[in-house]
């Protein structure tokens, strides 16, 4: 495998068997509770197509190796708060070694780049993305000054009925400044726009996970970091 040669690029039609191949890698590694319906990828390359959407882009990377999909990475740039939000990343086990992810994750955010420049004609600002508390990828993010690991409790909405809500860190990593804190009203205006413009929960007041969220940021001015020892 080492001596082939990978090649990134972005899915854009909803009938590109990539995207079929990459969602399998995706099951592989994610649990179900935590994994949107393919459909969902499908209807949002229409979307996209159609030229429906306004101040939103979506993008789904793949890396090839061999005719076969090693690698893929997923997020949305979302223009009212002008961040790029990271959905998947993930990497075949066999591949892990190879550069991978770091190579899917600087073109996604390259992408972020552009569409903050299209949309919003300014620099990116931020990348938002959801960890698993015991991913040690986590370790490694906190361990980076420009990222805060942010110290309350987070949660993935759930993605079907019946399904166990999925705790998570939320890690904001600033592109223009270090910043040791967060301002809540930030984390309050990335709470509602993630669940209702990416995970599409029309409702996100009417869920008792958003409103804990919301108390748990209720009367703090600023949101400060999860501590690397808290994690190891």
């Amino acid at each position: 495998m080492a001596l082939q040669r990978t090649s990134i690029r972005e899915v854009v039609s909803a009938t590109d068997p990539a995207l079929a191949k990459g969602y399998r890698l995706l099951r592989r590694i994610f649990p179900k509770a935590e994994m949107v319906r393919q459909r969902e990828w499908r209807e949002t390359i229409a979307e996209c197509a159609a030229g429906l959407w306004t101040d939103i882009s979506w993008h789904l990377l793949i890396a090839v190796r061999g005719g076969r999909v090693i690698g893929v990475a997923t997020g949305t740039y979302l223009g009212n708060v002008n961040a790029g939000v990271i959905g998947y990343l993930a990497v075949t086990p066999a591949a892990r070694r190879l550069g991978i992810g770091p190579r899917l994750r600087a073109k996604l955010l390259a992408s972020f780049q552009q569409d903050a420049r299209r949309i919003q004609g300014v620099p990116l600002q931020a990348i938002v993305g959801e960890v698993r508390r015991d991913n040690p990828w986590l370790r490694t993010l906190v361990r980076r000054d420009r990222v805060l690991a942010l110290d309350f409790p987070y949660f993935q909405p759930r993605l079907r009925p019946g399904e166990r809500l999925v705790p998570l860190v939320m890690y904001y990593e600033s592109l223009d400044r270090v910043r040791h804190r967060l301002p809540a009203t930030t984390i309050r205006r990335l709470l509602y726009t993630i669940w209702r413009r990416i995970y599409r929960i029309s409702r996100p007041m009417a869920d008792p996970a958003f409103r804990r969220m919301l108390r748990a940021l209720a009367g703090r001015r600023s949101i400060g970091e999860v501590k690397a020892e808290s994690i190891e």
